[in-house]
């Protein structure tokens, strides 16, 4: 049964090899991103170029937030995205933080 089952599908066998290779591709691309001596260059490379004039605070703020959302898996960007809650209207005086409360000074 497996030499008739090779044999029917033996036409396929140049798809199945395509895809192992670009899955061995995708896990040592994923693998050198994540690297923390790359993020670490690039994080380099954004500090060298705002020394040198080439980008300004905002755009290397930018691109350092992309290198670590790549680094943490893109956490970053959705707590950003995320809408702001709007809770209870405050009232005057009361107090709404959660810390405990300390010792009355």
């Amino acid at each position: 049964m497996d030499l008739l089952w090779a044999l029917l599908t033996l036409p396929y066998a140049p798809v199945r090899g395509l895809t192992a290779v670009v899955g061995v591709i995708a896990r040592e691309a994923e693998s050198r991103q994540r690297n923390p001596v790359n993020v670490r260059r690039e994080l380099e490379e954004l500090d060298a170029a705002v020394m040198a004039g080439e980008l300004s605070d905002e755009e290397r703020d930018r691109a350092e937030q992309r290198v670590l959302d790549r680094l943490t898996g893109g956490a970053g960007r959705a707590e950003r995205s995320r809408p702001a809650r709007r809770g209870p209207a405050r009232q005057e005086g009361v107090r709404h933080d959660r810390r405990r409360p300390g010792p009355a000074a």
